[in-house]
């Protein structure tokens, strides 16, 4: 069975190449072609006869292919993808500013079933491979490229679509290794950023490994009781051991800690869970994200009011943490964050 290109990183090419007594250099052509130029036909420029026999008999070089493609009516693109197993997954592209940030799915499904997501409805399917999840971007990338005036660009990666990217740790730090790569699609580490539930293996990997990416963690609330209900790994994972592991994570120049806060009315939108947070955070190099919550089917919370939600982010500015509120994109597709699930 051929292995897929797109499961390899740059180091795994070269090493492959060599080891059957092929030039190294054609990795770089490769990267160059597939990653820098986005191009999805299999390059037969520059590389030698018996090179690309090798490539042809040993390597696939198969994307997702596109099931079905919603547009909002604020631009944002919501595709559903369809794997070489039929499983399926969401990813979506959301627009500012004429240029686009991709969230990405990194599993089929979610075993956290965090009660405001839609995905956590599903269970766990799967774990994607990298192939899967570099797919998504490179397809995306060319749809644009065909479908609108300003083209592909994708300037953010955010792993927050399906699933919980550090409950497929190594796939996810493979994607990430592809996407950061000099030789290929070279997006800066500040560009990206993986987003945790709170899930301490991972983090705890994160710390020994690093990633060299943006952290985002789904707080959502300091009470334990709340979040509890919230994301019921808490009570697996308290929230004071998931902090006290990200404290112990390296990071780079420009890298960042984010904490996105659902605000959800009636139920964690009040006073004191703001103070509560303010007093959890400050002092620590942190960015809020506030983000008011976005209906799904069968689900029984809601949305706050603007004024609650204003409310909230001028208390968090007494504690003088950046905060700022995440704009609804793409929610009359659900497209939205929480929205995704593979049935669509």
């Amino acid at each position: 069975m051929k292995k897929s290109f797109y499961n390899l990183n740059f180091e795994d090419l070269e090493n492959i190449l060599r080891e059957n007594g092929l030039n190294t250099s054609a990795a770089s052509l490769l990267f160059n072609w597939h990653y820098k130029k986005k191009v999805i036909a299999p390059c037969t420029v520059d590389i030698s006869k018996k090179t690309l026999n090798f490539l042809e008999e040993n390597l696939s070089f198969e994307l997702p292919q596109i099931d079905i493609v919603h547009e909002s009516s604020d631009r944002t693109v919501k595709f559903l993808f369809k794997l070489h197993d039929g499983s399926k997954v969401e990813t979506v592209l959301i627009p500012f500013h004429g240029k686009y940030s991709i969230c990405l799915s990194s599993q089929v499904g979610c075993a956290m079933n965090c009660s405001f997501c839609f995905t956590g409805t599903q269970g766990l399917k799967r774990n994607l491979d990298t192939s899967e999840i570099v797919g998504q971007f490179l397809v995306a990338w060319n749809w644009l490229v065909q479908n609108r005036e300003e083209g592909g660009r994708i300037l953010n990666i955010v792993f927050m679509g399906q699933g919980e990217p550090l409950h497929n740790f190594d796939v996810v730090k493979k994607a990430c290794d592809i996407f950061l790569s000099k030789n290929g699609a070279s997006i800066g580490n500040q560009k990206i950023t993986v987003s945790t539930s709170g899930f301490i293996p991972g983090l705890k990997r994160w710390s020994e490994e690093s990633l060299d990416v943006n952290l985002a963690l789904s707080l959502h609330s300091p009470f334990t009781e709340k979040r509890n209900e919230l994301i019921p790994i808490n009570k697996k994972y308290p929230l004071e051991e998931v902090l006290s592991y990200i404290d112990t994570i390296p990071l780079r120049r420009k890298q960042f800690i984010t904490y996105e806060y659902l605000l959800i009315k009636d139920f964690n939108d009040q006073e004191i869970d703001a103070r509560k947070t303010g007093e959890l955070l400050k002092g620590k190099e942190a960015f809020i994200n506030l983000i008011p919550f976005n209906p799904f089917p069968g689900s029984e919370y809601q949305r706050p009011s603007e004024d609650i939600v204003e409310n909230f982010k001028l208390i968090l500015k007494e504690y003088m943490i950046p905060t700022l509120v995440r704009t609804t994109k793409g929610d009359d597709v659900l497209a939205a964050c929480g929205q995704l699930n593979s049935k669509s």
